[in-house]
């Protein structure tokens, strides 16, 4: 039997899984003993975790704005590396679906940000993060698009 992990999550999870178990002590995957128990486990925790995959995407600036640095949504966190943006008197980060006015409106709103520093994380706590493709910087006061970087 030939199992072809996911994603990298669950290669890492069977790998370490292999090496846990021994690879003597595997059996088919109808059987009920304690190993294929842990495997059955182990690779339901593997597909679950690569439904929450890490996705990336690099911040492009629109409207005229300066943004840059990369958006990584991972399990249930959303973090900024290499961050820059243009001052705005009301920064904030949006999941959406796209980039324009409508889109930031109909997104899901995660917290207030700060323009000038390069590494931020903020809490996804409750939120299905696979129905959004865009991550957002918008100036809610001016109500202006600043940048966006497509997840990956």
């Amino acid at each position: 039997m030939v199992i072809k992990p996911i994603a990298a999550t669950a290669a890492a999870v069977f790998a370490l899984t292999l090496t846990a178990c021994g690879a003597n002590e595997m059996k088919s995957a109808g059987s009920s003993s304690p190993s294929s128990s842990v495997m059955s486990s182990a690779m339901t925790s593997a597909m679950t975790s690569s439904s929450a995959a890490a996705r990336t995407g690099h911040f492009t600036g629109l409207n005229g704005k300066h943004v840059a640095g990369t958006a990584t949504v991972s399990g249930m966190n959303l973090e900024f590396t290499d961050f820059s943006s243009d001052e705005g008197p009301d920064l904030h980060v949006y999941l959406t679906k796209g980039s324009t006015e409508s889109d930031v409106a109909a997104g899901k709103e995660i917290a207030a940000i700060k323009f000038d520093q390069a590494t931020q994380s903020f809490p996804l706590t409750g939120i299905d993060t696979m129905g959004y493709t865009t991550v957002v910087i918008h100036c809610d006061k001016a109500k202006a698009v600043f940048g966006a970087a497509s997840l990956m």
